[in-house]
């Protein structure tokens, strides 16, 4: 009996801070939290308690969720059965969140491990105890979600005022003393970009006389590569740049605009009219996709990847149809792969035959036809089923079987899809021949 109450109980100290206010200090909320847990531990030397000279610190984490460094590491050591007693300064240090509490109650008797909070007594294996960690936990969780609420309370009221809480700092501004000052080189550039668009009426010439003219996004001294800016425009940012109120001397918070402490740089008529271009440029845009009819859109890649999307010229009265990269739409010629159009009728004729000629292979063989039933027959009916048949480019996965809903077999084996794969590749193999008098047709670029 003597010997089974000697036996050693390897103790683990968990401490955690959640700022990183004061932890420079030779000796700080961290240090301060385990020493008071070693004298803890000392003090029960004759249960057999034993401090594991292991550190579990987490500096500068919440507690109100479990993604934290070292409690990842104090749970994988429980796994593995290296600690015996979790001993904690406070409930709360370990964590603030009741229903992340009760899963870790759950992990520690799972391994039969005991937990210890050195200036909070209570007993887990009683009723009573459990029902008074509860409690605990209520107001720990209570206290952090109140302190949540104040922040953002007061966020929310510094933006009403117009205030800079801070965020990404948009081109044309800079933050100093916690406010948005005007950056006049940066901010000619925004005058230029905006006088621009109304001048050209059209992103792709915007892309590309920004590029001619050197002009990026705003550069940002951050460790975090995809914030560093210095980028060229594209559709996206553009687009947000140019609806960006802020250059009006505004401030949101949520979708209520507000106005700003800092200074203007776009006067509100030149706001105004880029907004209704945007709109306009924007309804032409839906209309003519809807209305192209075009069998390959967004189903066909330049050999860089890069969408083909559908487009046309007049001439003499005639409409042309082509498949245009979409780096060449943006203005990005050097981006563009080595066949950056081609003519809508050719490509979208080779796509049918290929496809007529596989339904009839398929039919020859006996085998359920892919495609539909008898009456699928018909060009028309294999032109509606493109949009699961065709795929982008190497490295796309294959439809998946709920994409195949409504098709006569419910699930198509992958022996099937890997089949369609190659002879989709042995198609186009015989079909360069075919094609290269087709593109040599083409205007040179």
């Amino acid at each position: 009996m003597q010997a089974e109450s000697l036996k050693t109980l390897r103790c683990a100290i968990y401490a955690r801070k959640s700022t990183e206010h004061g932890l420079e200090l030779e000796f700080n909320s961290l240090d301060a939290q385990r020493d008071a847990c070693e004298a803890y531990i000392k003090s029960q030397a004759s249960q057999g308690w034993k401090v594991l000279p292991q550190h579990y610190d987490d500096p500068a984490y919440s507690g109100g969720n479990l993604d934290r460094p070292a409690l990842k590491k104090l749970l994988a050591d429980i796994e593995a059965r290296r600690i015996d007693v979790v001993v904690v300064y406070k409930i709360d240090r370990l964590t603030r969140s009741l229903a992340d509490f009760a899963k870790l109650v759950e992990a520690f008797d799972a391994r039969s491990i005991s937990f210890v909070a050195v200036t909070q007594q209570f007993n887990t294996t009683t009723s009573m105890g459990r029902l008074t960690l509860n409690v605990l936990l209520s107001f720990a969780q209570f206290e952090r979600e109140l302190s949540s609420e104040r922040v953002r309370d007061k966020i929310a009221a510094s933006r009403r005022k117009g205030k800079w809480t801070g965020g990404t700092v948009p081109l044309g501004y800079d933050a100093k003393d916690k406010k948005l000052v005007v950056n006049k080189t940066e901010a000619e550039t925004v005058r230029t970009i905006f006088r621009l668009y109304l001048e050209l009426k059209c992103f792709g010439k915007l892309v590309a006389e920004l590029d001619r003219r050197g002009i990026v996004t705003k550069k940002r001294d951050t460790k975090v590569a995809k914030y560093q800016g210095g980028i060229p425009f594209t559709y996206g940012p553009l687009a947000y740049f140019l609806k960006n109120r802020v250059y009006l001397g505004e401030m949101h918070h949520g979708d209520k605009w507000f106005n700003g402490e800092h200074e203007a740089i776009i006067d509100d008529q030149t706001f105004e009219r880029a907004q209704q271009l945007l709109k306009s440029n924007v309804n032409g845009r839906k209309l003519k996709r809807s209305e192209s009819g075009a069998l390959l859109q967004g189903k066909i890649f330049d050999d860089k990847g890069n969408r083909m999307s559908p487009s046309f010229s007049s001439k003499n009265g005639v409409r042309y149809r082509f498949y245009v990269s979409s780096a060449l739409l943006r203005g990005r010629k050097a981006t563009a792969g080595s066949v950056g159009r081609v003519a809508a009728a050719e490509i979208e004729s080779e796509v049918l035959a290929a496809l007529e000629a596989n339904r009839k292979d398929r039919e020859s063989d006996n085998e359920t036809d892919p495609i539909g039933e008898s009456s699928a027959s018909s060009l028309p009916a294999i032109s509606s089923r493109l949009g699961w048949l065709l795929a982008p480019p190497t490295g796309t996965a294959l439809p998946r079987k709920s994409e195949l809903r409504g098709l006569p077999r419910q699930e198509m084996p992958q022996p099937w899809w890997k089949e369609m794969v190659d002879r989709k590749a042995r198609v186009e193999s015989d079909q360069v021949n075919r094609t290269r008098s087709c593109l040599g047709a083409l205007p040179a670029k």
